[in-house]
């Protein structure tokens, strides 16, 4: 198997624009992979540099070692799965299963064995007949994707596999997905634009935006500890709460200040806060916003109830706080964008008895707050690890 280098990888369209900007990962032998970020972001071209697929224009690309800029696809030994299932329209989905195997010359017994596993991990033992004009889109896309895996190539690049399948299609087979790549213990890449989706799967995240690596981690101390304002919007569903304030120092105590309410500053100011007063960026995710009632003996934040989405498990209540909304923008370099009143997504408990436009106190953990540069959207405080 192998590991994947990228060292300084550009990719430039014809009319100068820049789809992926000096951009340099390092994908550990057997890891999966996924990367993530808006439409647009330069994730699929990374996939298809890899692949031999678009023209490199600076950089290297290293797979198990080996420098690979020159060779053709072929020469690659990778295996990709589109958004868009490219199956032989003329072959039955077995056909097609079957085919990488029979052009390397496989024995037809090894060939039979590994269709057999294929088939019983993505269930498709009843499409096997059938020819792709007579499969749904999600059936077709698991045809897809058993074409690739049955071949165990030394590298999986699969691109947006799951976006036409239905909601519990996907969540069963990003599993099985993830089952099988540890099990065959080979190197993958993902790429998708749902973030829950790479939460899920992912043994690491890359975060990009605007063609270049914002961020890389395990997927919890992305979601924790973001290193900056874009991954915080961006990771979480729904998103981190990010609104305008302040950190003030009154009697030797320092305090996080938003929409004229105040907050005590979560254990002692160290580092990029130290000693700092003025204006910051404050995020809370909205598990870390209750009802008081639900977490006696938290700081208050006092609201109402704008709007109430009851989602049975729980309700998501957005209360209005006197300051401004935090915007991220998709464009590096422009980190945020004008905003509007600021209303804190709240996490109730689903029989709570709250309506649209009643009074409520909002309970917060500030040991979860982070806070971030209002200008360059860089942390300054995360969590502890």
């Amino acid at each position: 198997m192998a590991d994947v280098l990228l060292d300084d990888v550009s990719r430039v369209f014809s009319d100068g624009s820049e789809a992926v900007s000096h951009l340099s990962l390092h994908v550990r032998n057997a890891e999966l992979m996924v990367i993530v970020g808006p439409s647009g972001c330069g994730k699929s071209t990374v996939l298809r540099l890899i692949a031999g697929l678009d023209p490199l224009h600076g950089g290297t690309i290293s797979i198990g070692g080996r420098v690979v800029n020159h060779l053709t696809p072929g020469e690659r030994n990778v295996a990709m799965v589109f958004e868009a299932a490219a199956l032989y329209p003329h072959l039955t989905a077995a056909q097609n299963l079957r085919f990488g195997l029979a052009l390397r010359k496989l024995p037809s017994d090894e060939i039979q064995q590994r269709v057999e596993a294929e088939t019983r991990v993505l269930r498709l033992g009843k499409f096997l007949d059938r020819k792709p004009k007579t499969l749904s889109a999600g059936q077709r896309q698991r045809v897809a994707v058993g074409r690739a895996t049955v071949r165990v190539p030394d590298l999986f690049l699969l691109d947006e596999p799951l976006t036409h399948m239905d909601a519990g299609e996907r969540i069963r087979l990003r599993t099985e997905l993830a089952q099988l790549q540890h099990g065959l213990g080979v190197t993958a890449i993902y790429v998708t634009h749902d973030q829950s989706q790479a939460m899920a799967v992912g043994d690491r995240v890359a975060v990009m935006r605007g063609g270049r690596l914002e961020q890389i981690d395990e997927p919890r101390t992305l979601y924790r500890r973001p290193a900056n304002t874009f991954v915080a919007s961006f990771m979480g569903e729904p998103a981190m709460n990010l609104v305008a304030g302040f950190l003030e120092q009154d009697a030797g105590r320092t305090y996080v200040v938003l929409g004229g309410q105040r907050l005590p500053f979560p254990g002692t100011p160290s580092g990029l806060v130290r000693g700092r007063t003025g204006p910051v960026t404050i995020g809370i995710r909205p598990e870390h916003v209750t009802d008081a009632g639900s977490e006696p003996g938290l700081p208050v934040l006092f609201s109402s109830a704008f709007r109430v989405e009851r989602r049975g498990y729980e309700l998501l209540v957005s209360c209005p706080i006197n300051t401004t909304a935090v915007t991220v923008s998709d464009t590096p370099g422009i980190e945020k964008l004008p905003g509007g009143q600021a209303h804190l997504i709240a996490r109730f408990p689903r029989d709570h008895p709250v309506g649209r436009g009643d009074r409520v106190e909002l309970a917060v953990d500030v040991s979860e707050l982070s806070l971030f540069d209002p200008d360059t959207g860089q942390a300054l405080w995360n969590p502890p690890a």
